[in-house]
């Protein structure tokens, strides 16, 4: 019931937020025609990958992360209230911005990342062990994804604050 809820939060939120025409209509309509087309397209793509990672969240076998990532991407190009709605989410929404923006990937997701792709390779292996073809290919696949999450990143720390003066009262003044 919890996620049904959630899943009503999220179409509801999808209702509100669909672009108005008084916001595009100060546009001419030469100009409107291909920018409205490619906002629909990025749109799209957006819910497409995003119904994609939606179902990771209930069926174990499917990823999550890097759909809601492609879905970031389009909706930065399509609505960006979308896009802000997804880095709102607690756990997953802070690490998928810093990505979108800066390309970067905390050693935590690395290792999580990279441990998922030993665990597929290892299943990859298993599965198709008689089947070269299938193996390799399928492991190139993950060698290369492996090899993307390895080059990318850390994200840059925060600026350490100044110290602030704190001044302590004794009781009674």
């Amino acid at each position: 019931r919890a996620r049904l809820g959630q899943f009503k939060g999220i179409l509801r939120y999808c209702q509100e937020a669909a672009p108005t025409l008084q916001s595009l209509s100060t546009l001419p309509a030469a100009a409107l025609r291909p920018m409205y087309a490619s906002m629909w397209a990025w749109r799209i793509l957006g819910i497409f990958a995003f119904a994609l990672g939606a179902i990771g969240v209930v069926l174990p076998v499917m990823p999550t992360t890097i759909f809601w990532i492609v879905a970031a991407f389009a909706f930065v190009r399509s609505d960006p209230r979308w896009a802000a709605w997804i880095y709102a989410r607690p756990g997953i929404g802070p690490q998928i911005q810093t990505f979108v923006e800066t390309g970067r990937i905390g050693m935590r997701s690395k290792a999580a990342a990279l441990a998922g792709m030993a665990l597929a390779a290892a299943g990859t292996i298993f599965l198709f062990w008689k089947h070269p073809w299938p193996m390799a290919g399928s492991l190139g696949f993950l060698a290369i994804g492996a090899a993307f999450v390895i080059s990318r990143k850390a994200p840059l720390a925060a600026a350490p604050q100044p110290p602030q003066d704190i001044q302590t009262r004794k009781q009674g003044e």
